[in-house]
């Protein structure tokens, strides 16, 4: 048995193991799910890609995770759906979000509003019993009228038209915490017409297509003969750069969640304990090139795509967390101190890449026809963000949102690159500001993307050794 072999079964329990030998023993002809080579529209090869991710980024990332500063997301998943009537909340219990109990929070991060991230910006009244209870010191600072200025300035620019996401109201009484620990994303057995009809409001009315232009695989198309998506493609590389990237980082986003799923699924379930592991049948029904007629991974390379962009945005805004007024504060400021240190490690190492997608190649047109294009593609992407509002299924939703998040906020940064480069060293800057929430979603959705890549890497040895 080979190291990544061991790597993908361990921890899964007897039960997976014995579950993944039936599977494998259940496959007759194994196909090696082929994703190789130089990506479309950028010069970086997939190679170069999984080494650097494995090596560099995916361990740090794993640990950041796991700090408190970024394993707490508040997010409302109450919101009614704004584009039809749901179907119903999914029922089953795997489905379910346990909220985090106010007790658990660390109060540097509850007492202060959704975009102050400083020891600054966190004052607080009597806390004690609270701070005791989780072991955080007390925080005795006080606010100059300056800061408060400050404050009203991020506030005002929290409220401008530039987000790329529709941002959850973090004041609202259905808002709540949510550990992302304890809510991992995997299969909660959620499918079927509520989900499918998500994604396809997702291509068929965001993704710029014509109803004409049938996506492959898509069950509403009709029979197309021979064609296997060639029409599509055809399609699609008669568009512009900005709308090829537009689908591409949707499809992305969608082949990463579904690895998620392949990698986390429900194996068995015996006296109420369930066992999830990597299933390799569902991974082939999704990715397989033959069983996806060639789809599978083309999907994949999308996966790379959206990985490389948001790699690109995590090395272009390193100078906004560099400042010394930054310091992602929750309360302990020791803790505070290392995850930062942390973070800063995390910038280095993207910003040390090599093969980095350039962002000025989009939207280098006429000021007018790109403005233009910039905006209809930022309302595009913020439709989606509101269309996660529709996931019957609450550990779906939460997952949604949150990487629809992290992306749109890659996505604000990397169309703000003069206003990064602008911002002041020791003061808030009135230009560029991200609100803790998005800083969770960014960090936590990149996250998702090199756990994807890593994941892929032991799905690949898994289908290498065939029982």
């Amino acid at each position: 048995m080979s190291p990544g072999f061991r790597r993908a079964v361990v921890g899964q329990g007897s039960a997976a193991l014995v579950q993944l030998l039936v599977t494998l023993s259940f496959l007759p002809s194994l196909v090696k799910t082929q994703v190789t080579g130089v990506l479309d529209d950028c010069l970086c090869d997939i190679d170069s890609i999984d080494n650097f991710n494995t090596y560099k980024i995916f361990p740090k990332l794993k640990k950041l995770q796991e700090r408190d500063y970024f394993r707490y997301y508040k997010v409302n998943l109450k919101r009614p759906c704004p584009f039809w009537a749901e179907d119903g909340h999914c029922s089953i219990k795997d489905c379910h979000v346990e909220p985090c109990p106010e007790s658990k929070i660390p109060v540097g991060i509850k007492a202060g509003r959704s975009n102050k991230y400083s020891q600054a910006a966190n004052n607080t009244k009597e806390l004690e019993d609270c701070e005791q209870a989780n072991k955080l010191g007390a925080i005795n600072s006080t606010l100059s009228n300056e800061s408060k200025e400050a404050f009203i300035d991020w506030a005002r620019y929290d409220d401008s038209q530039d987000h790329f996401c529709e941002l959850d109201d973090e004041r609202s009484p259905a808002a709540q915490y949510v550990d992302l620990l304890l809510n991992p994303e995997r299969y909660t057995g959620y499918k079927g017409s509520s989900a499918w009809r998500v994604w396809n409001s997702i291509y068929e009315e965001n993704c710029f297509k014509p109803r004409s232009v049938y996506r492959p695989l898509n069950p509403l198309a009709p029979s197309r003969g021979e064609d296997d998506g060639e029409s599509f493609y055809t399609w699609l590389e008669g568009l512009c750069l900005e709308k090829r990237v537009f689908y591409k980082l949707i499809s992305g986003l969608h082949a990463s969640i579904n690895l998620h799923l392949c990698a986390n699924y429900l194996l068995e379930e015996t006296w109420g304990k369930p066992s999830w592991g990597p299933n390799i049948k569902e991974f082939k029904r999704r990715f397989d090139p033959v069983e996806t007629k060639g789809e599978g991974p083309r999907r994949l390379k999308n996966l790379y795509f959206l990985y490389l962009i948001e790699l690109r945005a995590l090395s272009k805004v390193a100078p906004y967390f560099e400042r010394s007024i930054v310091d992602l504060y929750t309360g302990n400021l020791e803790e505070d101190a290392d995850t930062k240190t942390l973070l800063l490690s995390i910038f280095q190492d993207t910003k040390s890449f090599p093969m980095h997608f350039d962002e000025k190649s989009m939207f280098a047109g006429d000021k007018k026809g790109a403005k233009s294009l910039k905006e209809e593609f930022r309302l595009h992407f913020k439709n989606i963000s509101r269309i996660m509002d529709c996931v019957g299924c609450d550990k779906c939703r939460l997952w949604g949102k949150l990487q629809t998040q992290g992306l749109g906020t890659a996505l604000k940064i990397l169309f703000s690159e003069k206003e990064i480069q602008k911002l002041p060293e020791n003061s808030p800057s009135k230009g560029f500001q991200l609100t803790r929430q998005e800083i969770v979603a960014l960090l936590n959705a990149f996250g998702r993307l090199s756990t994807s890549i890593r994941e892929l890497q032991n799905f690949k040895a898994l289908l290498q050794h065939r029982r």
